[in-house]
C-alpha cells in the first residue's frame, strides 16, 4: 500500500493554504487522524496522508436539505 506521506509545508505548497491554517483549522475539523493524517510512533510530528487528503478535495458536497419543524408537526423545505 503505497501512501505519500507530507508534512504541513509540503501540504501547503499543493493545496494553497498556509501550514498554520492547515495545522490549526483543517485538522481535526476537516482532516481527521488515521483518516487524513497519522502521528507515526504516538510522536508529535504530523504527516499528512495525501491520497486520502486529494479524495477529500474532490469529493462531492452533499448539500444538506434545510428542514424547518412547524408547530402543528409538519415541516417546511426552506
Amino acid at each position: 500500500m503505497q501512501q505519500t506521506l507530507l508534512n504541513a509545508k509540503e501540504l501547503s505548497q499543493r493545496i494553497k493554504f498556509s501550514p498554520g491554517y492547515i495545522n490549526h483549522v483543517l485538522k481535526d475539523s476537516v482532516f481527521f487522524e488515521g483518516v487524513h493524517y497519522i502521528k507515526p510512533f504516538g510522536g508529535r510530528k504530523i504527516f499528512y496522508i495525501w491520497e486520502a487528503i486529494e479524495l477529500e478535495l474532490f469529493r462531492k458536497n452533499q448539500q444538506k436539505k434545510l428542514i424547518i419543524p412547524m408547530a402543528k408537526g409538519g415541516i417546511c423545505n426552506g
